[in-house]
């Protein structure tokens, strides 16, 4: 059985194309036209279910179209309608780290070079101009911003984000 904590979003399927259950999909990383990943993961009545993908054709650098195996209807293609497309995370390693959405980081331990641990990110913030890791330890709020230049390593399986935040912002 496929855990939630096995695999990561990467898009979303949108609606049927077609009467020969072909679907229209966004996506936010195209890792799986960069390697072979014979399968898509969608949560079905709460379980996550592997769809074996028969074609899928890019049509934007954000959207495309979509058939999987054994689904030759509208009928069973409008099942899908507004599911989130999942794929392995043993494929992450072929994912640059923008790609990922940031909701994607709540749960994981932030690590600052000199601090140690600050704890563990339990909301991103998007709302303000900068966005935010919030953090909440020892009953305080700590918001840190997510910045490409103070992270030095996402370790994805440990669930492990390694920083190095500049000197005084947690004294802010």
């Amino acid at each position: 059985m496929i855990q939630n904590d096995e695999i990561f979003p990467i898009g979303q399927i949108n609606k049927p194309h077609g009467v020969n259950g072909e679907l229209t999909f966004s996506f936010t990383t195209d890792v799986f036209d960069r390697q072979e990943i014979p399968y898509f993961v969608i949560e079905m009545e709460g379980i996550y279910v592997p769809f074996f993908i028969e074609d899928y054709r890019i049509k934007s650098n954000s959207s495309g179209l979509l058939k999987f195996e054994d689904i030759n209807s509208e009928e069973k293609a409008r099942l899908f309608f507004g599911k989130t497309i999942f794929i392995p995370k043993k494929h992450l390693n072929e994912v640059e780290d923008t790609e990922i959405e940031f909701d994607y980081f709540v749960g994981f331990e932030l690590i600052d070079n000199q601090h140690g641990s600050l704890g563990i990110i339990v909301e991103v913030d998007q709302t303000t101009a900068n966005t935010l890791f919030v953090i909440e330890k020892q009953n305080n709020e700590l918001l840190i911003p997510v910045g490409e230049d103070y992270i030095n390593h996402i370790d994805h399986e440990n669930k492990q984000i390694f920083v190095d935040l500049p000197q005084g912002l947690l004294e802010l």
